[in-house]
């Protein structure tokens, strides 16, 4: 959207309608110009800025999930370390109630 540069009326009179018209044209036109390249320098910067992101952003990705793959290891021998220990501690119950139920039954057989 060019602005229209207004000169003053002396300056109209002095250098006459074409002058001044060509002046204002040729300012409109550098202008545009400088827009334009500004718009070009901005999708430019844009244009790296998003791919810095994505870089960052699978860089990020992957450290997440190398991180999540070793929780995931030491949770899963965590977990193989409490099954031992409760497979153990079956065992010692068990062997308490085999225990307390051969002394039931035996004290049940002696006073009968």
């Amino acid at each position: 959207m060019p602005v229209t540069a207004k000169l003053s009326r002396k300056f109209d009179e002095r250098f006459g309608d074409e002058l001044t018209n060509e002046l204002v044209d040729w300012f409109n036109q550098v202008d545009a110009t400088y827009r334009s390249e500004l718009r070009e320098l901005n999708e430019l910067n844009f244009a790296r800025f998003e791919a810095k992101l994505d870089q960052l952003r699978a860089e990020l990705r992957a450290e997440f999930q190398t991180g999540l793959a070793s929780l995931e290891g030491r949770l899963l021998a965590r977990i193989g370390i409490l099954e031992g220990r409760f497979g153990t501690l079956e065992g010692r119950l068990v062997r308490w109630m085999f225990l307390f139920w051969a002394a039931s039954l035996g004290t049940m057989l002696a006073l009968r």
